[in-house]
């Protein structure tokens, strides 16, 4: 993504946001990417759903952006300037686990204090903090290829935590699907991260792959991780 596009967008708004009240921003939201339709009408950028030929990610969350230059960096200037356009994709925002709760210490005993009553025993460590997901399939070789219609948008991130905040970035998303597809997606070596309105478990991880690639190899899938948003279950 060009950041003097970006940039350029910014001083639009910030113009619009000094000479008028209430605020009327006319800069040109298809040029935030490119040209690049990043709505949700458009699957942010990603039309085709993962499972199909011609597929390819609609965008990048990660600190490697030169590795993609084609793709649009959800990081950066341009998350100043997405909340204007709130119907295009949205940076997300990094989950902070919450601090440990303080360890709690029994009053002392009543005088007197002989016999000492001695040490209370340890108190069990704190379940560890949980980031609004729970797991439904690990470590497949097959992603998830619904069959209902419910597919959201398609990216490439660095890590699975950052396949679950963009989970949390993209409205109606209930499921974040990540895997390795090997070969696949320009070669790319990082996490597919293809979300999804429902919850869906291994049954759904049909997409093995087998598409076969502009420099003539065959994609597979490896690493495939299913996260389900608390309080939903698989539809099957």
């Amino acid at each position: 993504m060009r950041l003097t596009q970006v940039f350029a967008t910014v001083l639009a708004i910030g113009a619009a946001g000094v000479g008028s009240s209430p605020v009327t921003i006319n800069a040109d939201p298809n040029t935030i990417f490119g040209g690049v339709d990043m709505s949700a009408q458009n699957h942010y950028g990603a039309p085709i759903a993962p499972w199909l030929h011609g597929a390819k990610p609609g965008w990048y969350y990660g600190q490697f952006p030169w590795l993609w230059p084609w793709l649009p960096w959800l990081h950066g200037p341009v998350c100043s300037v997405l909340p204007w356009f709130p119907w295009l994709i949205q940076c997300p925002k990094p989950w902070i686990p919450p601090p440990p709760p303080k360890p709690h210490l029994p009053p002392p005993p009543p005088y007197p204090w002989w016999p000492w009553p001695g040490h209370p025993p340890p108190q069990p460590p704190p379940p560890p903090p949980n980031d609004g997901y729970h797991q439904t399939f690990k470590n497949l070789t097959g992603a998830t290829q619904s069959q209902v219609g419910d597919y959201l948008t398609f990216g490439l991130v660095d890590t699975v935590a950052d396949c679950k905040v963009m989970c949390n970035s993209v409205p109606e998303c209930n499921f974040a699907n990540s895997y390795n597809d090997v070969n696949g997606k320009d070669g790319s070596t990082k996490l597919t991260c293809a979300l999804y309105s429902k919850c869906h478990s291994d049954k759904d991880a049909t997409n093995k792959g087998g598409q076969t690639q502009p420099d003539g190899s065959i994609n597979y899938i490896r690493n495939s991780d299913g996260w389900c948003k608390n309080g939903q279950k698989p539809i099957n």
